[in-house]
């Protein structure tokens, strides 16, 4: 008899990870873009730009992070897990970006 452990195809959750890490750099792309774009609405100003800028930041973070995991699910048949420290960053890169979005709509 096998354990459970030995039926888990080791193909499927990576992949769905992957998928995760898409979706969620295509939502902070939106979410940039949108920033950027309302940040641009009444003209170019400075702090248009600085604002755009503190958008951009955290959008480019996330995408950096999101690279670097979906390249090390590729890599190995078993990969790492993610580290606490990488974790926390994307979260903060995902709050940093929706409360510099939420300021530029208010």
């Amino acid at each position: 008899m096998s354990d459970a452990g030995d039926e888990r195809d080791p193909g499927l959750q990576p992949e769905r990870t992957r998928l995760a890490w898409r979706r969620t750099t295509l939502a902070g792309t939106v979410v940039a873009v949108l920033a950027v774009r309302a940040s641009l609405r009444g003209g170019a100003t400075a702090t248009g730009a600085v604002a755009a800028a503190l958008c951009l930041a955290p959008w480019l973070a996330l995408l950096l992070l999101a690279h670097r995991r979906i390249r090390a699910l590729s890599a190995a048949a078993r990969p790492a897990q993610l580290t606490p420290r990488h974790a926390a960053a994307a979260a903060l890169c995902a709050v940093a970006l929706a409360a510099g979005a939420a300021a530029l709509v208010f």
